[in-house]
């Protein structure tokens, strides 16, 4: 396929930060991708959730399959706009490789738990997770991806956190873009993440169908497949709908675009780096649509009782257990135990709780639970 000029072209790559032989066969972006697949992170994204626990029903979302779900649009997105496929799905299968167990409650509790050292945020520990945490390969630490798939990853940043970067963090003290590819996949997986939300939202019975004909994103759609389809019902109306809205979006996230990039005629990646405001983006109709599609999901999905009850059990779990092996890092297995002592003997405590919150941001749901029992359960002895 031909690239647009303002795609990321790997013969203008900044490489990896540990110097690799081209692959054989394959595109360096396609082993960036291949390497994240392969990687322990992100098979446990199987039994990580979003808003709902894993125990809590096998057909509601992980954040693997959400992954999946946003790489599918992303390289949909890149095929239309001509940007570069195979770094776009790598930045989508890559960009929740940092979240804990719990979903934003779960790095909410652990946060707050590391407010003393540095705090937590997942968007840092993904890159962290592919940079520094996966340990598979003998010549290197972490999956050394390319410096593309890498910014990708970064989405945002603080200037104080990205001084330590290095070259990734560097676009946020130079106040620069990231590629167009980083940008389509952060719109794809906000459509991805609203959508299937009101889908698993109907399916759990936390929202119905008659609280969102308010939203005007999800009444036309429904109108519209009314009046194609009288007679449809129960799950199948559900997910024409759905996957109407998805569609309506994507297609004006795509001719939006475009119609930026006309207007500007960015003739690099560097053009797209450059500019004063992102290019990818929607038009101001399809922006309100979704912003009251999200304040309805806060307030009657993300609110909810059910949901709150949870996220309180994910936050007690989440602190006790940090405090636990904060105060007694015996409690750890001799692995981790020993990670923790070498941590803390490089850089003190905040290298103990930095350990620490690796250990339990890499957890998944039903481990989570699972090390809460066996600590603090008496009736679990092992």
């Amino acid at each position: 396929m031909q690239l647009a000029p303002y795609a990321a072209q790997l013969s203008s790559s900044r490489g990896r930060r540990f110097a690799e032989e081209a692959p054989t066969y394959r595109s360096d972006y396609q082993r960036d991708r291949d390497r994240i697949v392969h990687s322990s992170a992100f098979r446990r994204l199987e039994y990580k959730t979003q808003v709902f626990v894993n125990h809590e029903g096998d057909m509601f979302r992980t954040r693997l399959t959400h992954s999946i779900e946003v790489a599918q649009l992303s390289r949909s997105i890149a095929r239309i706009l001509e940007l570069n496929e195979d770094l776009s799905e790598t930045i989508a299968l890559a960009h929740d490789l940092g979240h804990t167990p719990f979903g934003h409650a779960g790095q909410d509790a652990l946060n707050a738990s590391m407010k003393d050292y540095g705090g937590f945020e997942h968007n840092l520990q993904s890159l962290r997770t592919v940079d520094k945490l996966e340990q598979s390969y003998a010549e290197f630490p972490g999956l050394n991806l390319t410096f593309e798939s890498r910014e990708g990853i970064l989405k945002h940043c603080s200037p104080k956190n990205a001084k330590q970067l290095g070259d990734v963090g560097e676009r946020f003290l130079k106040k620069q873009l990231p590629s167009l590819e980083a940008q389509t996949v952060n719109l794809a997986d906000e459509v991805a993440y609203n959508n299937h939300d009101v889908d698993d939202g109907l399916r759990s019975g936390l929202i119905n169908m008659e609280q969102l004909l308010d939203i005007r994103l999800f009444r036309e759609q429904f109108d519209l497949v009314q009046k194609q389809f009288p007679d449809i019902q129960d799950r199948r109306q559900v997910h024409e709908i759905i996957r109407r809205m998805i569609n309506r979006q994507v297609i004006d996230l795509i001719d939006t675009t475009r119609h930026n990039l006309q207007r500007l005629k960015p003739g690099s990646i560097d053009d797209i780096r450059n500019h004063t405001h992102e290019l990818a983006g929607f038009s101001p109709d399809m922006l309100e649509m979704n912003q009251e599609l999200k304040r309805f999901l806060r307030k009657q999905m993300y609110s909810h009782f059910r949901v709150h009850r949870m996220s309180v059990k994910a936050t007690h779990i989440i602190q006790h257990l940090f405090n636990a092996f904060l105060d007694d890092p015996r409690l750890l297995s001799p692995k981790y135990h020993s990670i923790v002592k070498q941590k803390q003997a490089e850089h003190g405590d905040a290298g103990k709780a930095r350990a620490i919150a690796d250990y339990i941001a890499g957890m998944t749901d039903r481990y989570a639970i699972a090390e809460y029992g066996k600590i603090f359960n008496p009736g679990e002895l092992t």
